[in-house]
């Protein structure tokens, strides 16, 4: 059975400020229902996300602004950062962690900068809402081996699919390079590229 993550519960005090903030950012408003003045339910999607987060009166008993470690994924740490600071979310510096492997809770184990060598999922950056409830930033250019379904490829957006295009067009030159002709065929080498580098499996060469 299929259990796809599909909303996540953030506490906040002011639901009004918590829409806006949140909308500031791009996200989408799915949801938006009262049924009084004691339970109202939003909920929102950041761009590309296949999964939500819902906040509002009555929804969560959790006290606003514990909400911690909120991941969001992107493929440019320096870009996501430039675009926050833009929409007013007020991000810390881009880091990485002193252990290389993933971010230890708070601060004291953080490195200024991105990682060293730009690896895949080593560099991040936070930010919090206005109930101080706290996301971090992370950057995933190319997923490990066995990471995503592998009879599923799907891509969250259309800029995924075409950086997904570009690295496949690129591996396709080395291909015709190696080959030593044209592959009339490519549209197959392709979606085979795309796949196999979705599941984390032997990619064509």
């Amino acid at each position: 059975m299929d259990m796809k993550l599909e909303v996540v519960v953030v506490p906040v005090t002011d639901v009004d400020r918590a829409k806006d903030f949140y909308a500031a950012l791009g996200w989408r408003l799915d949801a938006d229902v009262a049924t009084g003045e004691d339970f109202r339910v939003v909920q929102m999607t950041p761009p590309g996300s296949p999964a939500s987060v819902i906040f509002g009166t009555s929804v969560t008993s959790q006290t606003p602004g514990s909400a911690q470690g909120l991941h969001l994924i992107v493929d440019d740490i320096d870009a996501a950062h430039d675009e926050l600071k833009q929409r007013g979310a007020d991000p810390g510096d881009v880091f990485h962690d002193v252990g290389g492997v993933f971010h230890h809770a708070g601060t004291d184990a953080r490195v200024p900068g991105p990682d060293p060598r730009r690896s895949s999922y080593g560099s991040f950056l936070s930010f919090n809402d206005p109930d101080g409830n706290g996301w971090v930033l992370q950057e995933i250019t190319t997923r490990l081996p066995g990471r995503l379904d592998p009879a599923t490829t799907a891509f969250a957006s259309a800029s995924d699919l075409a950086s997904a295009l570009r690295r496949a067009a690129a591996a396709h030159g080395g291909h015709e390079a190696r080959t030593g002709e044209e592959d009339r065929d490519w549209p197959d080498w392709y979606a085979r590229y795309m796949v196999s580098e979705q599941a984390g499996t032997e990619l064509p060469t």
